[in-house]
């Protein structure tokens, strides 16, 4: 039996060897497995499709698809290795196979599966294994769908691509149950979705992206990412943010981000960028290169609550009000073990803060422990505009709550916290990254007539 490890360490030499590959290193049809397993199915067979052989079998491929579509008949794949390449999808297709067994090798020289402009297309039950190669500049994943109306892709297993594992461009559909590894780019990389589904899928070991929601400009997407797992996403890319995030917003307004586990992210396990009305619920965050959490830049509307953020440079941040960022609702989160190093060199105290806020937000029932710098900061210089932050626990920082007071800031009400083992201050004025303040807890905070700061309970 050859290993997926073996069979990848031999495959970049498989376009110079043509294909010569010992017939041991290729699955073969089990005995007692029909070509035409479904109902009604075409027989990939009748049109010389079939598992084990050592050719690129990219014609005879195209030729079924193309049968396939004349009457919409399914198409079912036995177990076994199919080395194909440049694969153009009908515009009605639905392709099937058996879970973990049916695998279709990128043969090299441009791409594996691409389809634009099709109405109907559904991948169930298949691995697409990309062997770590190179994917022309036209194609952006080794699935590649574009202007795609309704796309399935259901219980499949996306491995090696040399770009990102699947790359949507205007689809609607659902992403769901399927596995994706190993990406040189991204696993999901979506741009101007249609009220698309990602849902109950894992995403791992991808060089520079998790889940990727994006669209050219502002608009509504009412993309759906639920239930997903996401770990180990780096940023080969380098940069500050754009990379090396499990799941990632940019311009997407409507998008809900709920229900996932991220782990191991280079830079955030959740990114909102100017993405407005984004819902970010119930996530499990752990162990982030930077912020865990972020709703940053012109976004108005983000709901941030019941997530859990274990281990980051800094856990939630809902920030920019300089770019237009405002208007959020942060309750019920937990943020624990945050540390005040980050993942490159920055030029003033920007790590080590439990939540962060700026403006129109409410702040209430969060817990905050074990944060290096502060439990939570309440605006940046001049940008501060009507938080409130009630409720809320904090203990084992440095201050507990660090406000800023300079001057044309907006108002901020911090009442009923509960505050313990804040060696620097339970509650302390800032101006800019320097101490304006003693603690304003115990001293009299009415000279600054924007902060209201009353019945918190200090120990």
């Amino acid at each position: 039996m050859l290993n997926r490890r073996s069979f990848l360490a031999g495959s970049a030499g498989l376009a110079a060897a043509g294909f010569s590959v010992p017939a041991s290193a290729i699955s073969r049809t089990p005995a007692g497995i029909e070509t035409a397993a479904l109902r009604g199915a075409i027989s990939a067979g009748e049109f010389g499709v079939a598992p084990g052989t050592l050719d690129d079998q990219s014609k005879a491929f195209s030729k079924l698809l193309d049968k396939s579509a004349e009457n919409e008949t399914p198409i079912f794949l036995p177990p076994g290795t199919y080395i194909v390449s440049n694969i153009t999808l009908p515009r009605r297709v639905r392709l099937s196979g058996v879970p973990g067994a049916t695998r279709l090798l990128y043969g090299g020289d441009g791409y594996l599966l691409r389809a634009e402009n099709a109405d109907h297309i559904e991948l169930t039950g298949l691995m697409l294994d990309g062997a770590n190669r190179w994917i022309g500049d036209y194609a952006q994943g080794l699935g590649d769908f574009r202007r795609v109306a309704n796309l399935v892709v259901d219980n499949c297993q996306i491995v090696g691509s040399g770009g990102n594992g699947l790359a949507l461009e205007t689809v609607s559909g659902r992403i769901e149950r399927t596995t994706i590894s190993g990406a040189a780019e991204s696993g999901i990389y979506s741009v101007e979705a249609g009220r698309l589904s990602i849902t109950g899928n894992s995403v791992t070991d991808c060089a520079n992206g998790g889940i990727l929601v994006h669209r050219w400009q502002p608009a509504d997407d009412f993309t759906m990412v639920t239930g997903n797992r996401v770990e180990r996403i780096a940023a080969r890319k380098g940069g500050t943010g754009p990379y090396g995030n499990g799941i990632n917003a940019f311009r997407a307004d409507k998008v809900m981000i709920a229900n996932n586990t991220i782990a191991d992210c280079a830079f955030s396990a959740i990114r909102a960028n100017s993405s407005s009305d984004v819902q970010i619920l119930g996530n499990n965050c752990s162990r982030s290169g930077e912020t865990a959490i972020y709703s940053e830049f012109s976004f108005q509307g983000a709901v941030i609550s019941s997530n859990i953020v274990d281990g980051a440079a800094n856990g939630i941040a809902i920030v920019n009000f300089n770019e237009g960022g405002r208007l959020a609702v942060c309750n019920g989160n937990i943020v624990r073990n945050i540390s005040n190093v980050g993942p490159y060199p920055f030029d003033r105290p920007m790590f080590g803060v439990g939540i962060t806020v700026e403006a129109d937000t409410t702040l209430t029932g969060n817990v905050v422990e074990e944060s290096a710098r502060y439990g939570m900061q309440l605006g940046w210089g001049p940008y501060l505009q009507n938080v409130s932050a009630t409720g809320n626990v904090i203990r084992k920082a440095g201050v507990g709550i660090a406000v800023t007071v300079v001057e044309g800031a907006g108002p901020a009400v911090i009442t009923d916290n509960v505050i313990e083992a804040t060696p620097d201050g339970a509650i302390v004025g800032f101006r800019w990254s320097d101490t304006a303040t003693g603690d304003l807890t115990a001293a009299d905070a009415t000279r600054y007539s924007h902060l209201t700061i009353e019945r918190n309970h200090v120990s």
